[in-house]
């Protein structure tokens, strides 16, 4: 059986990169959060002030971009691949609010995604892999085996969200990360370049009302079906 491409796609909050992970796990293949590496250009770009609130130095952002190095490494002790910003492990720093407060306003500059989705597609030429983001399936794998377009209500979307960063010690509260992913829905789903769209040949999940378990053994599923078919 031949490796497939899998492109898992949706809005934010959808627990697309947990599904993601599970699936790369259980079918042996690469996985890579592109959502991670979008969260790294904008740390990268808060760490020079060049992200205020209201305002966003475009410029130096794009004159910065060969100077951004990103890479993943394999965490034996999480079982997952961490980010790598300059040399720097900054897994846990990409997944604060202040970071996801401004993502989408810099995965929409051109150059930004132009730079990622090249890597991206550099990533996937063997195939084997699992891939999750905002336009896999619609723009760095348009050819993928397997396109999953995920959703749910903006409500849950925000209370998974919000009990995550509990968990995790932030002081937020439930209404800015409901204003957060309300946001994040209208950036990326009407911005020019690579906007969030289902692909025709998509197949979507909504999961508001499904568990972890349910919503991965969905998902594997319909990939067995496909490796087998390929």
């Amino acid at each position: 059986m031949k490796p497939i491409v899998i492109a898992i796609d949706g809005h934010s909050s959808t627990g697309k990169s947990t599904v993601a992970k599970q699936l790369a796990k259980a079918l042996a293949y690469k996985y890579v959060d592109t959502g991670a590496m979008y969260r790294a250009v904008t740390l990268y770009s808060m760490r020079h002030n060049w992200i205020e609130e209201g305002f966003v130095d475009m410029a130096n952002i794009i004159n910065s971009l060969p100077s951004i190095d990103i890479n993943f490494e394999y965490n034996p002790e999480a079982g997952t691949n961490d980010v790598i910003l300059n040399g720097e492990n900054v897994e846990q720093e990409i997944r604060a609010m202040q970071v996801s407060e401004h993502v989408s306003s810099v995965a929409k500059i051109d150059e930004v995604r132009k730079k990622l989705v090249q890597i991206q597609k550099d990533l996937g030429d063997e195939k084997g892999i699992v891939m999750d983001g905002r336009d896999i399936g619609s723009v760095v794998f348009p050819e993928a085996e397997l396109k999953i377009f995920m959703t749910a209500s903006a409500e849950i979307r925000a209370k998974r969200r919000y009990s995550e960063l509990k968990d995790k010690g932030e002081d937020i509260s439930f209404e800015d990360v409901l204003e957060n992913v309300e946001h994040r829905d209208q950036i990326d789903s009407n911005r020019k370049n690579s906007p969030l769209i289902q692909s025709e040949d998509a197949i979507k999940i909504d999961n508001s009302n499904l568990s972890q378990q349910e919503q991965f053994d969905k998902i594997l599923s319909l990939a067995k079906q496909k490796i087998n078919q390929n």
